[in-house]
């Protein structure tokens, strides 16, 4: 992404840090999160960003060893946005003071008023007096650094937001990228435009970049692309295809994990409607047989992403020249597979597509959405063509049902969690609702529960539907359904799918949970 003006995120461990990055791409601006360790003096004048962020985080600046940034990220004479563990590192590494505790810490919603006029970083700002900001911090700025002015101060925060305006140093003690602070976007709008950035990140001009790498990366090699019929790996497929043609081969791994008539509806639509070489793999035997008495969770993931590796391993060697392996890594399986130390996450769970291959398969990696984030890879699949109603399709994880049924996983409970599947996502799109959901469905429960159907006493499953709303993934909220689309919804459930005789609803939200059960 050299040829686009460039932001980087240096990342003290924050959990919004992605938020961050989610603003500035939808403000049309190219950037990338990366570990504050691994940001030195040579990354620095390689990246060559043309302004910088500074991430929140859970440490503190007082304590020994603290996280900072090289100090040459303040000599670069490019803009420096810190953003709460991001101002306090600015101010401690530039003359001023941050101290702990003393009855000034916030978290939650707080109130900035102005202090000095500026409208650059400010502008649209305090228009009715004061903003609406998200505070989540234990230490605080006590004395500014050499240079700095107050902007903005809130009851706990004298020094809620600071700037040196001669050097292009800002720093808040809020989240402007969260929705808890209204204004936020306003904020970094203003940032970008004092740094120069001309919003050059769109779908239609990475198309064309990414097709160019593909083409120079790949040469007159074959490649063989990883299809679940998911939006990030069709993307994939159909930029692809457009880039080099003939020389991609898809592979449609059928893991007996899919979704019901997925099978069909895929191979339908790329190997008749797009005309892309396809090999239909069903190798649901294969997987179901490894699966079976299986109950952990990671080792469900880690025992089908071994599969998929093999399953390839094993057509590749049926494709003369095939030299590549592509998948659809997204750029948030990148970040929740990397901490923000450099070295292995505290690990939330495994991505099957991340982390490399195995030596012995001989195939290199293509992985032309590596960058993006999900809204902008339904982006690109619009610029690409593909038909509305598929992009709009809900993600649909690579272990499939597998973690969508806890426990141990038989075919007869993926048989009624198919079915039971298939009646919620109905009773969804019958009520309009289908896009107003980020992701929907159903997970079986490990439990069998009594029950009453007419005069006899039934012994079934009970399910739990899930529906969430989000932008990216990395954060969400359970869908507020109706009592009565519920009520309706269980009835069609119980009645029209033997096997289950009880239903329930999550209203768990992302944190604490995650969105799939597994």
């Amino acid at each position: 992404m050299s040829t686009h003006d460039r932001l980087l995120i240096i990342d003290f461990g924050s959990q919004v840090t992605q938020l961050i990055a989610r603003r500035l791409r939808e403000l049309d601006t190219y950037c990338e999160i990366h570990p504050y360790q691994n940001v030195t003096d040579a990354f620095l004048r390689d990246f060559a960003p043309r302004a910088v962020i500074l991430s929140g985080g859970p440490a503190s600046v007082i304590d020994e060893g603290s996280p900072r940034p090289p100090e040459s990220v303040f000599s670069l004479g490019v803009p420096v946005l810190g953003i709460c563990y991001g101002q306090q590192v600015m101010m401690q590494m530039l003359g001023g003071k941050v101290e702990r505790g003393h009855g000034t810490a916030e978290f939650g919603r707080a109130y900035v008023e102005p202090a000095t006029r500026h409208d650059d970083l400010l502008l649209g700002w305090f228009l009715d007096g004061r903003e609406q900001v998200w505070m989540s911090h234990g230490d605080h700025v006590s004395a500014i650094a050499p240079g700095f002015e107050v902007y903005g101060t809130s009851p706990h925060a004298p020094f809620a937001i600071t700037g040196d305006a001669t050097r292009h140093f800002y720093a808040v003690q809020f989240h402007p990228e969260v929705h808890h602070t209204p204004n936020g976007r306003t904020l970094y709008e203003n940032f970008l435009r004092i740094a120069g950035f001309t919003g050059d990140w769109t779908m239609g001009a990475y198309r064309e970049e990414a097709i160019a790498r593909i083409r120079e990366e790949v040469g007159d090699a074959h490649v063989i692309c990883g299809l679940s019929g998911g939006v990030d790996s069709s993307v994939t497929a159909v930029l692809l295809h457009e880039a080099i043609g003939d020389q991609l081969t898809c592979v449609f791994v059928d893991h007996g994990l899919l979704r019901q008539n997925e099978a069909d509806e895929v191979v339908a639509m790329f190997r008749d409607h797009y005309n892309i070489k396809l090999i239909h793999a069903d190798e649901s035997d294969l997987f179901l047989g490894e699966l079976e008495g299986v109950s952990d969770p990671e080792q469900k993931r880690k025992t089908i992403g071994r599969l998929f590796i093999d399953v390839f391993q094993k057509y590749a060697g049926q494709i003369e020249r095939a030299e590549f392996l592509a998948q659809g890594t997204l750029y948030p399986d990148v970040i929740e597979s990397v901490s923000f130390s450099g070295g292995p996450s505290v690990t939330i769970k495994s991505h099957h597509n991340v982390g490399g291959l195995p030596e012995k398969m001989g195939l290199k990696l293509v992985e032309p959405l590596r960058e993006l984030f999900k809204d902008e890879v339904r982006a690109l699949g619009h610029e690409l063509g593909l038909p509305a109603s598929f992009i709009g399709r809900h993600p649909f994880p690579g272990p499939g049902l597998a973690i969508r049924c806890p426990g141990e996983i038989t075919r007869e409970k993926l048989d009624i969690l198919r079915k039971a599947d298939a009646v919620f996502i109905d009773q969804i799109r019958r009520h309009g609702l289908y896009d107003e959901i980020w992701q929907a469905f159903v997970a079986i429960l490990p439990v069998r529960t009594v029950g009453v159907m007419g005069d006899g006493r039934t012994y079934d499953f009970a399910c739990a539907l899930r529906a969430v709303t989000s932008v990216d993934g990395m954060t969400a909220d359970y869908y507020p359904f109706s009592h009565d689309f519920l009520g309706e919804t269980a009835t069609r459930i119980i009645n029209e799918v033997q096997g289950i005789n009880r239903v329930t609803y999550d209203i768990t939200s992302k944190p604490p949970g995650t969105i799939e059960w597994e």
